[in-house]
């Protein structure tokens, strides 16, 4: 096949493009800048120019063609006004999520050769073809699975993604790394949100949206125990960075018209857990229908923990029932269901009941 496949520069996405090449598919490696120079250079450095050194080197030594292809003004518009507007509405958004979505699998899409049958990505996760629809499975490395990250794919935008080391563990894929010899075999994973680089992310919410001078409150007394920055930089279930004595403390709730932060005192403290919430903007991969669903689980963060759930409809809302509470469900969050080793889909969450 003439295949698309998009590199960053690191293990995952090198070792990708050598297995498609080592099959004999027709590879073309797009490297995507991203970074907002404009907007971000002035808060410190992104490693772009390191990363497309590396593509570079590996594109060279294996004679594979190389586009570099800049999106900045979709990621701006797409990704990066989202993540601001939910930050000011005193959410937690997940910029990686809209990346996958409107970005690599959607942007991405209108710019290419339509010649290009499949788009490939170094993400742990595969695809399925069932009875005419594509189902999204997850990566055997239960640490490493990035279907959440992919949950908001449709099947068109499925139907096209090729993940060639979905079914390999890191270890697995680190030693193909030495196979291929790459030179970026040892580079350490990435770590934060793609478009900032090293940049802080809080550095860049106080660029955006600045310092509001606001209340610490214990959610308990209702007395002040401090002073924050803005309702925008904390989330349901933060611990760290609060700048307080005579904890632990946890942020438990917020008062966005006032500008409060609600505190709760102490390890898992009640306030902290939930075990029940509604969630908007629903994208299932595959059509489930509109009844009530049953023994799913659920992640509301990238990472193994799974949690039992069920999910049950009533007209436009959907609410969630967990099997036991859980730590820090916060408004904004993506809640990703899965019905055994299939991703389902999901969407925003919204209240808790």
């Amino acid at each position: 096949m003439k295949i698309a496949v998009l590199t960053s520069g690191g293990v995952d996405s090198s070792v990708a493009l050598r297995l498609l090449q080592e099959q004999g598919h027709d590879v073309t490696a797009f490297y995507l800048k991203i970074w907002l120079e404009d907007e971000l250079a002035h808060l410190g450095e992104c490693p772009w120019e390191e990363d497309l050194g590396f593509v570079q080197k590996i594109c060279d030594d294996a004679s594979i063609p190389l586009e570099v292809l800049s999106m900045q003004r979709e990621y701006w518009d797409r990704v990066v006004s989202y993540t601001i507007a939910e930050c000011k509405a005193g959410r937690t958004p997940n910029p990686d999520i809209l990346c996958n979505q409107q970005i690599k699998f959607g942007q991405f899409y209108l710019k290419i050769d339509p010649g290009f049958e499949k788009v490939a990505t170094g993400h742990y996760a595969q695809v399925e073809e069932r009875d005419g629809l594509f189902h999204l499975m997850r990566s055997p490395d239960p640490i490493k699975d990035q279907t959440y990250f992919l949950s908001h794919l449709s099947q068109a935008q499925l139907s096209r993604a090729l993940f060639p080391i979905g079914q390999y563990p890191k270890s697995e894929v680190r030693a193909l790394a030495q196979k291929f010899n790459l030179p970026n075999q040892a580079r350490k994973d990435s770590q934060g949100i793609c478009f900032l680089g090293k940049i802080p992310y809080r550095e860049f919410i106080r660029e955006h949206l600045g310092i509001l001078k606001g209340d610490f409150v214990d959610q308990a007394t209702g007395k002040k125990l401090g002073n924050h920055e803005g309702y925008w930089f904390y989330t349901i279930g933060q611990r760290f960075g609060l700048g307080l004595s005579g904890g632990p403390w946890f942020v438990v709730g917020k008062d966005i018209p006032n500008n409060l932060i609600f505190l709760a005192n102490g390890y898992q403290p009640a306030e902290v857990l939930g075990d029940r919430f509604t969630f908007e903007h629903l994208n299932w991969i595959v059509p489930v229908g509109g009844q009530n669903l049953e023994s799913l689980h659920v992640k509301i963060r990238h990472g193994a923990a799974l949690h039992p759930c069920s999910i049950r409809m009533e007209g436009s809302s959907v609410h969630v029932q967990l099997s036991e509470p859980i730590h820090g469900i916060a408004p904004g969050q993506f809640a990703v269901f899965y019905n055994g080793e299939e991703c389902l889909g999901g969407g925003v969450i919204g209240a808790q009941q």
